[in-house]
C-alpha cells in the first residue's frame, strides 16, 4: 500500500497533490502469505548467471574481485549514494579493484556534488559515470576476461557484461564498497555499525533542461537520421489468426536471449529492421529467415518467458518479423504487458502436455480472436488454439483486464489510443 513513506517522499519532490491513499481492500483474499522476519535478513549475493541464483555474503565471504559497479537504474538513489560515500569516506579502494559509480539521475548528481559526498567518492578512487545505461549491457566498463564483477544491478546473464567468460554476482550498495575496499567480497557489517542518512525533507528540483513541446504538435518535425526507422505496423488482426510454429523453446528465456542487448547492437536501437535481424538468434541463429520466409508465425517458450530487463525492444523485434503469438508455460510479467502493448497474444499452457507435444513446424489457429478474448478477459473463459497440423485443438489461458483485451483487439496500444480508447 502506499503510505506515509510514500506521501513523505512525495512532498519532498513537491508532488504531494500526486499522492493517493492506494491498499487492498479489506476483505481481500490471496492465494499465498510469505512472512518475513526481519531480524534474520543479512547480506545476499546472486551468483552467476541468473539473478535468483541467491547465497548468503557470509557463504561467500573472502572471495577475491576485479571490479565493483555501483549505480545505474538500480541501487542508484539518493540514499544508496550516501551510504556508498559514507562507506568510502577517508578510504582508498583496492589497488586491484577497479570501481566505477552511476547516479541513477541527474538530480542525485546534484545533490551529492552540493553535499561533497561526490568528492568522497572520487577521493576514495572511485570514477563517476554519466546517469544512464552503461555496464551493466556491456556499454562500457566490460570486465576483463574472466574477471569477477560485484555489480548492484537487477540482471547478470551470461554475456550481458560485454565479457562472455566474466563472473558477475550482484549485491547490495553496501557490499559493494565494502568489498571494494577490501578487495574481496566482504559483509558490511564487519566495517562497524550500520550507518543511516534520513531523507532530505526537500529535494531540489530544477527542470531547466527539459523543452516542453507546443500544444499543437503538429508542426513539430521528427529528425530522423540514415540510421533511426519509424515503429514497426501494428497490424489490426482479422477474425482468425495463426501461423506455423517458428521456435520452441525451454525455460528462463531472457530479453537477452529474445534480442541481445550486446554493445554492437545498442547503436541500432531506433532501428527496429536491423535489429530484427538478431531476434532470438542466441536460440537459433537462423530464426530471423525463418519467420520472414513465413511471414511470421508463433513462437512457443517454457516457464518463466521474457525474464530479465522490461526493455519492450523485445516485443518490437517480434512483431516486425510477423510473430502473431507467444505460447508459453509462464510469462515474465513486465514482458507480458509488453507483448500486448505491441498485439502480440501472450498465450499460457493450461496443460504441460500440451506444450510437450507441440512440434515445430505446425500450424496453430485462433478463431474468433476478439470474441475469446474478450470473453478470457470477462469471464477467465480458456482461448481455444487448434493445431491443423496434428488435428487437434488445446486450451490455452489469456490473462488479461478489459482494456488489454482492447488492446490485442485493436492491435497494439499505439492503434487503440490512436482510436481514442
Amino acid at each position: 500500500p502506499s503510505d506515509q513513506q510514500t506521501r513523505a517522499f512525495l512532498r519532498a519532490q513537491s508532488r504531494l497533490d500526486d499522492y493517493q491513499p492506494l491498499a487492498a481492500d479489506e476483505d481481500a483474499e490471496y492465494d499465498e502469505e510469505i512472512y518475513i522476519n526481519l531480524n534474520k535478513l543479512e547480506p545476499l549475493i546472486a551468483c552467476p548467471h541468473s539473478p535468483d541464483n541467491v547465497k548468503t555474503v557470509a557463504e561467500m565471504a573472502g572471495m577475491k574481485i576485479d571490479q565493483v559497479a555501483i549505480g545505474s537504474c538500480t541501487n542508484a538513489f539518493f540514499a544508496d549514494m550516501m551510504m556508498v560515500a559514507g562507506i568510502l569516506r577517508g578510504k582508498t579502494v583496492a589497488p586491484h579493484v577497479s570501481l566505477v559509480i552511476s547516479p541513477g539521475s541527474k538530480q542525485v548528481l546534484t545533490m551529492t556534488a552540493i553535499n561533497g559526498a561526490l568528492g568522497q567518492m572520487i577521493d576514495a578512487g572511485a570514477r563517476i559515470l554519466e546517469a544512464a545505461c552503461g555496464p551493466c549491457i556491456g556499454m562500457g566498463q566490460a570486465p576483463a576476461s574472466n574477471a569477477v564483477s560485484l555489480r548492484t544491478f537487477n540482471r547478470n546473464f551470461c554475456g550481458r557484461s560485454g565479457t562472455p567468460s566474466a563472473q558477475i554476482y550482484l549485491v547490495s550498495p553496501e557490499v559493494a564498497a565494502a568489498s571494494a575496499i577490501r578487495g574481496v567480497l566482504t559483509d558490511p557489517r564487519e566495517l562497524g555499525d550500520p550507518l543511516f542518512f534520513p531523507q532530505p525533507e526537500n529535494y531540489p528540483i530544477n527542470d531547466n533542461m527539459i523543452v516542453a513541446p507546443p500544444e499543437d504538435g503538429s508542426g513539430v518535425e521528427i529528425v530522423r537520421g540514415p540510421n533511426i526507422k519509424p515503429v514497426p505496423a501494428h497490424p489490426v488482426p482479422g477474425k482468425t489468426v495463426g501461423g506455423e510454429v517458428l521456435i520452441k523453446l525451454g525455460d528462463n528465456v531472457s530479453t537477452d536471449h529474445i534480442l541481445p542487448s550486446t554493445a554492437n547492437l545498442l547503436p541500432f536501437r531506433s532501428n527496429i529492421p536491423f535489429l530484427a535481424e538478431h531476434c532470438l538468434t542466441p536460440c537459433d541463429p537462423d530464426f530471423p529467415a525463418k519467420a520472414k520466409a513465413a511471414g511470421g508465425g508463433i513462437v512457443v517458450g517454457g516457464s518463466n518467458y521474457g525474464q530479465g530487463s522490461s526493455r519492450e525492444h523485445a516485443a518490437l523485434a517480434p512483431l516486425y518479423l510477423g510473430i502473431k503469438a507467444v505460447v508459453a508455460l509462464s510469462f515474465a510479467r513486465i514482458h507480458k504487458d509488453n507483448l500486448i502493448n505491441n498485439g502480440i497474444l501472450p498465450l499460457v499452457f493450461r496443460l504441460e502436455s500440451d506444450y510437450e507435444r507441440l512440434q515445430i513446424g505446425d500450424e496453430l489457429v485462433i478463431d474468433d480472436l476478439s470474441a475469446q478474448i474478450h470473453e478470457a478477459a470477462n469471464s477467465g473463459k480458456s482461448v481455444m488454439v487448434e493445431n491443423k497440423t496434428q488435428g487437434y485443438s488445446f486450451p490455452t489461458e489469456l490473462y488479461v483486464s478489459e482494456r488489454q483485451a482492447d488492446i490485442l483487439a485493436c492491435g497494439g496500444l499505439l492503434n487503440c489510443t490512436r482510436k481514442g480508447k
